[in-house]
């Protein structure tokens, strides 16, 4: 099972060959989450967020793993879907739903 201490393998291809523009990212990474008074749970909860509002899978499910090393609960992040429901409408909240079940199947497998 990834975790999300482990970058995509996307992300591993993406660094091999541009190295200096990945460390970079990086760095931005760090200093913006360093920069507010945001707690890790309140950063996973947003980043979670703004990856099912822009409809982006490979993210969400990347941020929804944070979110759950950070300790937010499955039905925490479900309510996040459904806050998202009136604005980015039924299916992406669906959608989102459904990539939460993923995430929390994946976890009960044995390793």
């Amino acid at each position: 099972m990834k975790t999300a201490s482990q970058p995509s393998g996307r992300f591993r291809k993406f660094a091999k060959r541009y190295p200096e523009i990945a460390a970079s990212y990086e760095g931005l990474r760090v200093e913006v989450n360093a920069a507010g008074p945001l707690t890790n749970r309140d950063r996973a909860l947003v980043k979670v967020a703004v990856s099912v509002g822009m409809g982006k899978r490979a993210g969400a499910y990347a941020h929804l793993r944070k979110a759950v090393d950070a300790g937010l609960s499955r039905e925490q992040l479900e309510h996040v879907a459904l806050l998202a429901l009136p604005t980015i409408g039924l299916p992406s909240s669906i959608s989102a739903l459904e990539w939460i079940d993923d995430v929390f199947s994946k976890r009960r497998r044995p390793a």
